[in-house]
């Protein structure tokens, strides 16, 4: 086997969560041109239309539209991906959403809603896909942490707990899957150029900090993260287990 190899999916079968634009659909679409089948959940009506895209790239690929913060909605997604797939390989949970008080006046409502969909449900899938990989002895889990992982962000405290929270998780499950076939490693994406930022975007004071501190000299596009997405996918990382792979423009280096 050549290392290119190593790289390739061909066959595997992968769901990403809120795949139908930004980060979840470059990384959906890098999986699908490595050669794996994947299903895309999301509450979006851009679903639809990303499907047909994708759709030209791989034969093998399907949407559900679903709201991943309503926990009979994550179950149901996850039995209509089995049910057309019979299995799942690859779980790329990238579904999240941003709210931004100052922490003094956040509502608690909000903090609610931030901590079911960015942790919450990453754990039950996690869950769920992790009884069907633990019980054939291989998968390959990848959850979307962030910078916030590393530091605490402003105006967003309960973006940053839960992020926190998804990294601590990641290292959680690899300690007790790794052993058992099953790879649980994060990407911790650095400030990219999505509508989850575009209020740092528009800010001419933020957004030229933010700059100032990254080395690479640009905000990252959601393509920064196919390769990374299709290492932690394939065989290639058979050995990593736990690992926070940070793709931020050498934000943390500074």
């Amino acid at each position: 086997m050549s290392v290119l190899d190593l790289f390739k999916l061909d066959g595997k079968k992968a769901l990403v969560t809120g795949g139908s634009y930004g980060l979840g659909r470059a990384m959906a679409q890098a999986l699908i041109e490595a050669g794996a089948d994947a299903g895309l959940v999301d509450v979006s009506d851009r679903l639809e239309q990303t499907v047909r895209e994708l759709s030209a790239i791989g034969p093998q690929v399907f949407g559900v539209k679903a709201d991943l913060a309503d926990r009979d909605e994550r179950n149901r997604a996850f039995a209509e991906f089995i049910q057309r797939f019979g299995t799942i390989d690859v779980l790329v949970n990238n579904a999240g959403i941003q709210r931004r008080h100052p922490a003094m006046d956040f509502p608690l409502a909000e903090w609610a809603q931030v901590l079911e969909l960015n942790l919450t449900a990453v754990f039950e899938l996690s869950q769920l896909a992790g009884r069907v990989m633990l019980e054939k002895g291989q998968g390959k889990i990848i959850n979307v942490a962030s910078l916030l992982c590393f530091t605490g962000g402003l105006t967003v405290p309960a973006y940053a707990a839960s992020k926190g929270g998804v990294a601590q998780l990641t290292k959680a499950l690899a300690n007790e899957w790794a052993g058992r076939g099953v790879n649980v490693n994060a990407l911790a994406p650095g400030y990219m150029d999505t509508p989850l930022n575009t209020a740092l975007i528009a800010d001419q004071t933020r957004n030229r900090q933010i700059l100032d501190r990254i080395p690479a000299g640009r905000w990252g596009r959601p393509a920064d993260l196919a390769g990374a997405v299709v290492f932690l996918a394939s065989t290639a990382s058979d050995y990593v287990h736990g690992a926070i792979l940070v793709v931020d423009g050498g934000f943390l280096g500074r």
